[in-house]
């Protein structure tokens, strides 16, 4: 029997701590199919930008690091995000990672992006929220996975104790 090869891995991260380990974990996962890849970062609500409680990630120490670019405009936004994304290609150390920003609904966009990109696979984290955000905000990994025809591989980030 033979199967398709994986070609393109599209590698969903957003600003949390844990982002580091799952583009690790999914740069790993690609290089391992001999895939592209590709990192995406979806732009959503600007509150969660002039949060004083970024965490330093890859190089990417947040509010502060960002203190030249506009946060309260969609371009100084969208300078963030790239930033943020360029940050993680440098840390994963492969020119030929692509990086690509979006704005928009996350789980929606992140479908979007795999159609347009046209890729094989869907990475991305699950965070563990505390049970009324998820009741309030529902958990865009789980909305990629009930809309996706795409293979997702989900990457846990909750914290052991």
């Amino acid at each position: 029997m033979e199967t398709d090869k994986m070609k393109k891995v599209l590698i969903a991260l957003d600003y949390n701590p844990t982002a580091q380990k799952v583009a690790e974990t999914g740069f790993s996962i690609a290089k391992a199919m001999g895939a592209e890849v590709i990192l995406l970062h979806v732009m959503s609500d600007p509150v969660y930008y002039s949060s004083m409680e970024y965490s330093p990630i890859m190089g990417f120490s947040g509010y502060m690091d960002m203190a030249p670019i506009q946060l309260d405009s969609v371009d100084g936004l969208k300078k963030a995000s790239q930033n943020f994304l360029d940050k993680s290609k440098h840390h994963l150390g492969d020119k030929s990672i692509q990086t690509l920003v979006r704005e928009g609904d996350l789980a929606e966009s992140i479908l979007e992006a795999a159609r347009d990109m046209h890729v094989d696979i869907i990475i991305m984290g699950s965070h563990s929220r505390r049970w009324l955000e998820e009741l309030l905000l529902g958990s865009v990994t789980e909305k990629v996975l009930h809309n996706s025809s795409i293979p997702l591989c989900i990457i846990p980030t909750k914290k052991h104790k």
